[in-house]
């Protein structure tokens, strides 16, 4: 089997850039470990607590004992299936903030900053406002990837944003347009009632146009003469090469697409030796800088039935179901997150470092309601961390697991910024908005007020948010640390890419899955040699940032 180009990982960066170089005339192959992306917990909004926990669409893997979180081994979902993990995340739309991607731009990734980005993220939007606010001259339209809004029928939603406007800040019609800052709808890649995933956005349209899709384990890149030529994988118990004519894609995800490099012969020489790997490019950069957002939940009970708790019984469940299957309405028509907020933390911060995912519910991860049962939460934790962690082999058998260790929490900085987000939000809570829901705070517990009391809720119940990127960092080709140059390539070696969130120098605001479309996007673009030509817009920064924190 040969093509033009192999991508390894049917994810958000893969499935954008098969679709573009198929759309370009190329011929393509692309490889994923993981099955079919058909059936209701995943399709369905509602039910995106499941598919997550499910080993039938995740690699289920988990970090090695964080040391900051008092040795938890914390959960770490990608999606193995097709569309990755944009088939199994919580499919919040968030662009992230423009001044992230000037830091790239100056951390050495030229042609990144938003000025360069902004076109791609048009090109990629179909975006449906839904009649919440928002500038559409900052959005796109007609594009693959559908981004739609909640009804926001749910008087808890509607108070979240208002709670916010009384407690100081700006409310914002888009924080995915002109201003982030402040607190509004969310978007989400919802289509229809139904998920609309990077597969069904890029992947299958990139099918139906003659690119392939081969179901395998990635072992490794294969080389001739310092050049990628092709990809070594485990298709029905049998190992093949998949030949690439013009270069070979890795867009397997912050976890395995530095796990690939390192087994191909890419990265720390000292380790790879270690594992007894032949160094083909000592790149000190591969696997390093991983970074992820932590977030707590903060939940109230509420003091009238308004939540979404009516729906957690085994007949609540099976009405929402009903109601979605038969019409694609109702509570499972949405991801639930229908408010955010994006706020600074204190005054001298220059864009928001703090972002909150309001839900009408009080309830865990892994699907536990409140034992009070109606109630409501946010999930709020800081943006840009300072702790810096790695993802490094445990042995060169291609179906090891990789070692994680994110090392949460390692900086005090961290500590000062979790716990002011804590008390910033109970503050909103305490808002007008809320005195006719407002029960008792039921975590982190009125009874933890200082800080040794917060910082041992943060320790004990701080989740990921599952938003791990950095480890194949893109920057300037004669910086020793970064692994790709600014149009994606592997340095050290020829024919080589890496398109997904492992390039980001460093985390964006909020959730990463349209930044790792618009990284696919815009590789496709530089593997095509072409780029859409800068937008110079004027996004707004608080006029008072640097002596007012609201």
């Amino acid at each position: 089997m040969e093509a033009d180009y192999v991508i390894v990982g049917a994810g958000s960066g893969g499935c954008a850039i098969a679709a573009r170089l198929t759309e370009a005339g190329k011929s393509v192959i692309v490889i994923e470990h993981g099955g079919s992306d058909w059936g209701p917990f995943i399709n369905m909004p509602g039910a995106l607590s499941y598919p997550m926990n499910m080993p039938r669409y995740d690699w289920g893997y988990q970090t090695e004992p964080e040391p900051h979180m008092g040795g938890r081994r914390m959960a770490c979902p990608r999606g193995k299936v097709i569309g990755g993990s944009s088939s199994i995340n919580g499919m919040i739309y968030v662009r992230g903030h423009a001044l992230d991607y000037d830091h790239w731009r100056d951390a050495g990734c030229e042609g990144w900053g938003y000025a360069d980005v902004l076109p791609y993220f048009k090109r990629m939007e179909d975006w449906h406002d839904g009649g919440h606010g928002g500038d559409p001259s900052w959005r796109g339209q007609g594009g693959p990837l559908h981004v739609t809004r909640g009804k926001r029928d749910n008087p808890l939603v509607q108070a979240f944003v208002e709670a916010g406007g009384q407690a100081g800040y700006p409310v914002t019609g888009d924080y995915n347009g002109e201003q982030q800052e402040g607190f509004g709808a969310f978007d989400m890649t919802v289509w229809q009632g139904e998920r609309w995933s990077a597969a069904k956005a890029y992947l299958r349209p990139a099918l139906a146009q003659g690119a392939e899709l081969v179901r395998g384990l990635a072992r490794r890149v294969v080389f001739e003469q310092g050049r990628a030529v092709g990809v070594e994988v485990t298709r029905g118990g049998a190992v093949e090469v998949i030949r690439a004519r013009a270069e070979v894609m890795l867009a397997a995800s912050a976890i395995n697409s530095p796990k690939l490099l390192m087994l191909s012969g890419i990265g720390p020489g000292a380790h790879l030796a270690e594992h007894g790997i032949e160094v083909l490019a000592d790149r000190a950069g591969v696997g390093q800088n991983l970074q992820d957002h932590l977030e707590l939940y903060i939940q109230m009970a509420a003091t009238q039935p308004v939540s979404l708790a009516k729906y957690w019984s085994l007949m609540g469940k099976a009405w929402v179901g009903l109601q979605w299957l038969l019409a694609r309405k109702g509570p499972g028509a949405s991801n639930q997150f229908e408010s955010a907020g994006f706020i600074r933390s204190q005054a001298g911060v220059q864009y928001p470092d703090i972002q909150y995912h309001f839900l009408p519910i009080a309830v865990r991860y892994d699907g536990q309601v409140a034992p009070e049962g109606h109630g409501f939460q946010a999930h709020v934790g800081p943006m840009r961390s300072p702790s810096r962690g790695e993802v490094t082999l445990r042995s060169a058998d291609p179906d090891t697991d990789p070692r994680i260790l994110f090392n949460y929490m390692s900086e005090e900085q961290d500590w000062q910024d979790f716990r002011r987000c804590i008390r910033l939000t109970r503050e909103i809570f305490g808002q007008a908005a809320f005195a006719p829901y407002r029960g008792k705070e039921l975590q982190p517990g009125d009874q933890a007020q200082s800080d040794a009391d917060l910082d041992a809720v943060i320790r004990e119940h701080a989740e990921s948010a599952y938003h791990p990127c950095g480890t194949c960092r893109m920057g300037a080709a004669d910086d020793p640390m970064s692994v790709v140059d600014p149009e994606g390539r592997v340095i050290g070696v020829e024919g080589l890419r890496v398109a997904d969130s492992s390039i980001f120098p460093r985390i964006t605001n909020g959730n990463l899955n349209a930044p790792s479309i618009m990284v696919g996007e815009k590789i496709a673009d530089h593997v095509l040699g072409r780029r859409m030509p800068p937008e110079n817009v004027q996004p707004w920064v608080h006029p008072e940032w640097e002596t007012a924190q609201r």
